[in-house]
């Protein structure tokens, strides 16, 4: 009897899917037949919001539709990503989240929404945060580095674009397994903390690449490392953190766009294979390569591996340092 009643339900599951399939698909068609939103969580003039009007006026180009960028900075990004989450699933709605999303649920004990109320459509490019000194330190390794900071840990600090964020956490992460002591200084973004630098006033620091492009060819620092999987781009020569002994930094910094989970999946692969097409364009990843970036145009599978390993990740960083923002 519940062996007849479980076939009976599979068959009603499978037939409600398969009723919903063309639905979803005649949705898709249609789609978009009016202005998209597109929620950038942080101030206007940064990388993010750059990023979201570069795509945006593309996405408007190929489509025909307005497509409205709005800054709802606020909380960590989190006034923006409830924004969506907590949108119609109509595909009207999208958010350009960077790495911090995926971190947040570690760092906050209280967040608006949950991860698993965003769904990824396509992952725009990644980052990574270079590990750099002054020249004027005369330290050309990172293994010298970390052989004055043991002989004189006073000398030493690191500084970061900001507290709880991926250059913070590397940091500590990179303290972990080198067995040193670098006191954490953080700085308003990339662009103060690289001002720092250069001024001489930290000892080391990782910097996101973005923020430190243009300065990456400056006599007055030595980069020793980057994060992230492979070597980047603009500097072939410079060996990845793993490459020099230190694995656990491979996962890279990321801008990736976003919609309520309560969208249908036509619609998600539609945008999705919209946005990376745009991204592929010769002329568009090359404004991101200028930007310090490395062009990706993912499918929303591909970026959903990339949220569930970092995820995974920075939480065992944060566990690992007891890092707590409230």
């Amino acid at each position: 009897m519940k062996s007849a009643r479980r076939q009976s339900l599979q068959h009603l599951l499978a037939a409600a899917f398969l009723a919903a399939a063309p639905w979803s698909a005649a949705i898709a068609d249609t789609y978009p037949s009016k202005p998209i939103r597109v929620i950038v969580p942080y101030p206007a003039g940064g990388g993010t919001d750059i990023i979201g009007r570069l795509i945006g006026a593309q996405l408007s180009q190929h489509w025909g539709q307005g497509v409205i960028v709005e800054n709802k900075p606020g909380a960590s990004g989190m006034l923006g990503n409830d924004l969506v989450a907590k949108a119609p699933g109509d595909g009207y709605t999208v958010l350009l989240g960077i790495t911090a999303l995926v971190q947040i649920p570690s760092l906050y004990k209280k967040v608006p929404y949950k991860l698993s109320d965003l769904t990824p459509v396509s992952q725009t490019a990644k980052s990574a945060d270079l590990v750099m000194v002054p020249r004027s330190s005369g330290i050309k390794s990172l293994a010298e580095l970390v052989a004055q900071a043991k002989a004189d840990p006073a000398k030493f600090n690191f500084g970061s674009y900001g507290n709880a964020t991926s250059s913070h956490l590397n940091g500590e992460q990179f303290k972990m397994k080198a067995g040193i002591d670098l006191t954490h200084v953080p700085y308003q973004g990339s662009g103060p903390e690289m001002a720092a630098m250069l001024g001489g006033q930290l000892a080391s620091a990782f910097v996101d690449a973005t923020g430190a492009y243009p300065h990456i060819k400056s006599e007055k620092i030595t980069i020793l490392a980057v994060t992230g999987q492979q070597r980047h781009p603009a500097l072939p020569e410079v060996k990845t953190m793993a490459e020099l002994g230190y694995s656990g930094f491979e996962a890279n910094g990321w801008f990736g766009f976003f919609l309520p989970a309560s969208t249908p999946q036509s619609i998600v692969d539609k945008l999705g294979a919209e946005l990376a097409a745009i991204v592929k364009q010769p002329d568009i990843a090359k404004r991101l390569s200028d930007m310090g970036l490395i062009p990706v145009g993912s499918t929303p599978q591909e970026f959903r591996t990339v949220l569930d390993k970092d995820a995974a990740h920075w939480k065992s960083i944060v566990d690992a340092a007891r890092i707590s923002v409230d």
